[in-house]
């Protein structure tokens, strides 16, 4: 599957390292914001060795509708910025490529925008898009359908210059139904990223953790979700909808 890249951040860096050493998978090309490094590899700059192009291209330079046409690919993954879907969506959905966004906070109209996208493609967005935090917020689920009367806290730890509720922390809030008061953040110098559910019960209690210890996470979650949009028609998907099927198909392979 051919891969296009959009954004080339700290987070974009480590999803191109990932995709670069993954032989199901081909690295295109990378969109960034900057005139800088334009027609270099992102290979080269990582230093990985690969047959992959992935060649990077400024959004300056560029038309999107005559570079998705000179550049096919399969699949946008988009670690770039909220904005960002204006630029390449139509295009990419006119053209029935499949869209992962991993971008943090989307507002209505964007969401809204999204599901217009679905009409023509297969389109997945998620605010977190490690495996393992997707893992957590469906177990907090099931968790609290089994206890739903039970205390429910969440804390999220970033690095120091991170500003806002994570994306991800907002997203456990609304699944878990609980108020975005019942948040704790904490700044502090390079954390990567850390979520965790409490859920307080009389006499005990029951804690869910995830912790990204490197931004690769990204990446091999981006490229879990390639896989899975392969066979998938036209939608707009979330990690409920991926991680489902495994759920409940191996719960009635145990049972039986």
């Amino acid at each position: 599957m051919k891969i296009g890249l959009i954004g080339f951040g700290k987070a974009g860096k480590a999803v191109a390292n990932v995709i670069l050493q993954n032989n199901d998978f081909t690295l295109e090309w990378i969109l960034r914001n900057s005139k800088n490094m334009e027609k270099s590899s992102a290979k080269d700059f990582l230093e990985v060795e690969s047959s992959d192009p992935a060649e990077i291209f400024s959004k300056q330079n560029i038309q999107i509708t005559q570079f998705l046409d000179d550049h096919h690919v399969d699949i946008i993954i988009d670690f770039s910025t909220t904005e960002s879907i204006y630029l390449y969506g139509k295009a990419a959905s006119d053209r029935s490529i499949k869209i992962i966004s991993a971008i943090s906070h989307y507002s209505n109209e964007e969401k809204k925008f999204l599901k217009e996208l679905s009409e023509k493609s297969t389109v997945f967005w998620s605010p977190n898009i490690t495996l393992g935090v997707n893992y957590l917020l469906f177990a907090a689920s099931l968790l609290k359908n089994i206890a739903p009367e039970v205390d429910i806290e969440v804390v999220e730890e970033h690095f120091k210059a991170k500003t806002g509720i994570s994306g991800t922390a907002i997203k456990i809030a609304e699944t878990l139904e609980i108020d975005e008061d019942n948040i704790n953040s904490v700044r502090a110098g390079g954390i990567v990223g850390k979520h965790e559910v409490i859920f307080g019960f009389p006499y005990q209690t029951v804690r869910l953790v995830h912790e990204s210890i490197s931004r690769e996470a990204f990446g091999s979650g981006a490229l879990f979700v390639a896989r899975n949009l392969k066979t998938l028609p036209e939608g707009l998907y979330n990690f409920e909808d991926i991680l489902k099927p495994y759920f409940f198909t191996n719960s009635k392979t145990m049972l039986s």
